[in-house]
């Protein structure tokens, strides 16, 4: 579906003060494994695990048309879709896609606020003269995407965020709608309450008590009546159902700490199991940390009992690193220090912390030149991984074994 829209049909679209944009990619972990297996476009296609207490990582729309959503069990979207395609994800690839997606905001104005791998708000009022109009930018946007990248956007345009939000997320898939500012307040009293940041099922449960069910509803409802039920939520979603929403678009700060985790199929005792997953996690983690260019000063694991009961145990390292080798000796070491664990391991999961950028923090290395052996393949691999992206580069003990 390729759709162009604003608000107020055939009327030429009044686009002043629509500066705010909301690009999100489609289905995005699904539609970049699709530029690699284009004979599954149109098909039932699952990004995830296909076993034990994995969740839905991404869905294609033919999938999502039958129920599956997003971080839905597998077990439960498997049953609703039996017959979709379900592909193992590839975590790096999609960091490396992600950069590529932000190059390309970049390229068309400074004021970038990056939101996950696969979305980000975008303030183009310093791109009107350059550029065209709104519409003309976003069109801009979309097309260089599809072209450069290979996958598809959605963008949303207004006047504020949170606007600018709703508009990508009804015109989903491969559309783009501008809410005209003036027409702001009677486009989002269309809708129901949910389209409201901040309405779950939960929420959406209270407001259905007091007989709000739509984004007029709110509206209509005295602001004291709505913080007596619901506190600072209630005086929030007021101000939103108003179209207010003066937060600016704020370019990204650097990000505190890159990590990754990993709930087991079943719980376990095994040390073996658990260390082999620590140095497949070292490797994403470090991956993603080069990827950004980033190095962290401070290592931090993260253990889930069978009874649901979280530790996290952290050190701090000697000098900074952005080497799979380091970081999961370091991790492991965590480990070890626990000692004999009182039950069965549900989830394990690791964080590099205290970022710093490789300019201003140059790496420092030990004296023992396997370190650097190490961290030079770890390079050599993204470098190849880059080019061949279906390439499979890991350390030999996380390869599974063929089953002929």
């Amino acid at each position: 579906m390729d759709q162009d829209q604003q608000v107020g049909g055939e009327r030429a679209p009044v686009q002043e003060g629509c500066t705010v944009m909301h690009v999100d990619m489609d289905a995005f972990f699904v539609s970049v494994e699709l530029r690699d297996r284009p004979e599954l476009i149109g098909k039932k296609v699952i990004v995830g695990f296909p076993t034990g207490r994995s969740v839905v990582l991404s869905a294609s729309y033919e999938a999502r048309a039958v129920g599956v959503r997003s971080a839905m069990p597998m077990s439960t979207a498997m049953r609703m879709c039996p017959d979709a395609v379900v592909i193992e994800p590839r975590h790096q690839l999609y960091y490396q896609v992600s950069g590529e997606v932000m190059a390309v905001f970049r390229s068309i104005t400074d004021t970038v606020e990056q939101l996950s791998v696969d979305e980000a708000f975008l303030d183009i009022a310093g791109s009107l003269r350059r550029l065209g109009t709104p519409l003309e930018i976003g069109a801009l946007i979309r097309k260089r995407i599809l072209a450069e990248i290979g996958i598809t956007a959605s963008v949303g345009i207004a006047s504020s965020k949170f606007v600018a939000k709703v508009a990508s997320t009804r015109c989903k898939p491969n559309g783009m709608l501008l809410i005209e500012k003036a027409r702001t307040v009677e486009y989002l009293h269309t809708l129901p309450v949910e389209a409201l940041w901040g309405v779950g099922a939960k929420t959406r449960e209270v407001l259905a008590r007091l007989g709000i069910f739509t984004v007029a509803d709110v509206a209509a409802t005295p602001l004291p009546s709505l913080q007596r039920s619901m506190g600072s939520t209630g005086a929030a979603l007021h101000a939103l159902s108003w179209g207010i929403d003066p937060r600016a678009v704020t370019p990204e700060h650097q990000e505190k700490s890159i990590g990754a985790e990993e709930t087991f199929v079943q719980d376990t005792f095994d040390t073996e199991l658990l260390t082999r997953e620590l140095l497949r996690l070292s490797h994403r983690v470090a991956g993603r940390l080069r990827e950004a260019g980033l190095s962290g000063r401070t290592l931090a694991l993260k253990i889930k009992y069978s009874d649901f009961t979280t530790i996290t145990r952290s050190k701090a390292l000697p000098a900074s690193t952005d080497s799979a080798t380091q970081i999961y000796a370091g991790t492991v070491a965590l480990l070890q220090a626990l000692g004999d664990r009182p039950q069965s391991v549900r989830l394990i999961g690791l964080r590099v912390e205290k970022l710093e950028s490789l300019e201003s923090a140059p790496l420092q290395f030990t004296l023992d030149p396997r370190d650097d052996h190490s961290r030079n393949a770890e390079v050599v691999a993204d470098a190849i991984a880059a080019k061949f992206g279906t390439a499979k580069i890991a350390p030999a003990r996380l390869i599974r074994p063929r089953r002929d």
